[in-house]
């Protein structure tokens, strides 16, 4: 079938009905476009964990997808809906004439002298998928050598915390089950656009690192790191004094090839503690000297704010189609007062409300042209119906 000239299609679908085969054939049956479907994702709550097997076969039966991914998680997210507990199923279903499109699973391998990955694509893609086991799958260490080998490359997805019983992992990917590794697709040949809401509002002034040991930054700006802390501190109000006493974070500019830095621009790492006698602070990753530091705080309003501001920003003139979604599990009601926030703000904007994803225990997503791991995020894969 000659598909030259066809727009990208996406569907969503959403049901929480206890019994798995009902859940799956009623959210694959919503999600499809009636169109060849090329891509598809399953997300199960850990409610249907027994049934993974059968769940892949009547969401294949139902979508006839070129490629099947998905796993077990914590909470699930269809549409404008947020499952966060009990029984849940969502599918995504696309169809993406002119895609070129690479499933794989990757695995950790200890060779003794230290851990390989085999199993990850090595073609050009403009977007890799990717859903992994914290457990068995080393995500951010391996996405720390990644951004090394394939700079540039964008890399989507989430860690699967399927819950009880703990250790266990279902990852799907086509006709098979795995228990461990990481899988996904990559995807070539049509327009998509990453998003990564990170939820903070900076706070005081911008500093160069001019000392730093691993993840100790013992100076900003030439004075010590605790000290220009308290002094950005001492200038805030009270409301935000009150709200960075809950957690202060530490943004660390990436792409330092910029005029200036707005806040996609920072990758947050929580500030760990700092040293009275030193006067450095530790910081949740490694930073090297030279590069841009500013602090952060963050709630549920700033939160709200940054997801729409990005996406405004990446979406503005353009036609999404549909749209991957991984939140926080410390997001959704944990976070703010209402429910389904994310997925409400991201259904408005998409056609058709097409949007899947679920609750994540580690959210990966591009920060200055590198992929990480994040924490607290929504990190989203927007597909765009235009050619």
């Amino acid at each position: 079938m000659d598909r030259t000239g066809l727009l990208c299609r996406v569907g969503a679908g959403l049901s929480t009905e206890p019994a798995t085969s009902g859940a799956v054939r009623a959210a694959s049956e919503a999600a499809s476009p009636s169109e060849i479907v090329d891509l598809a994702f399953l997300f199960l709550s850990h409610d249907h964990a027994d049934r993974v097997e059968d769940a892949a076969d009547i969401a294949r039966e139902v979508l006839r997808p070129a490629h099947l991914v998905g796993c077990v998680a914590e909470g699930v997210i269809g549409g404008p809906r947020e499952v966060e507990a009990g029984p849940a199923a969502a599918v995504w279903a696309a169809s993406l004439p002119g895609a070129e499109l690479e499933s794989f699973h990757a695995v950790a391998i200890d060779t003794g002298r230290g851990t390989v990955v085999a199993g990850f694509p090595e073609g050009d893609a403009s977007l890799v998928t990717m859903l992994a086991d914290p457990l068995s799958f080393p995500a951010a260490s391996f996405l720390s050598r990644l951004n090394d080998h394939r700079p540039g490359l964008p890399v989507v997805g989430g860690l699967a915390v399927a819950g009880e019983p703990a250790g266990t992992a279902a990852l799907l990917l086509d006709d098979g089950i795995h228990e461990e590794g990481a899988v996904g697709v990559a995807i070539a040949g049509v327009p998509v656009v990453t998003v990564v809401s990170q939820g903070c509002a900076p706070f005081g002034r911008e500093a160069v690192v001019t000392h730093a040991d691993g993840n100790i930054v013992y100076e900003l700006a030439g004075e010590p790191a605790l000290s220009r802390l308290r002094g950005e501190l001492e200038k805030l109000t009270p409301e935000q004094q009150h709200l960075a006493s809950r957690g202060i974070l530490a943004g660390v500019v990436i792409d330092e090839n910029r005029a200036e830095y707005g806040r996609g621009d920072y990758l947050m790492r929580s500030l760990l503690g700092a040293d009275e006698d030193s006067g450095a602070l530790a910081l949740g990753d490694r930073v090297r000297v030279g590069q841009t530091l500013r602090f952060h705080i963050r709630d549920a309003r700033t939160a709200d704010d940054d997801l729409r501001e990005s996406l405004g920003s990446s979406l503005a003139g353009q036609r999404p189609a549909g749209a991957l979604l991984f939140s926080c599990n410390g997001r959704g009601t944990r976070m703010f007062s209402e429910s389904d926030h994310d997925a409400a703000l991201v259904a408005k904007s998409v056609e058709d409300g097409a949007v899947a994803g679920f609750f994540c225990g580690g959210e990966i997503g591009p920060v200055g042209g590198q992929s990480f791991v994040h924490a607290f995020t929504a990190t989203l894969a927007v597909f765009m119906r235009n050619p």
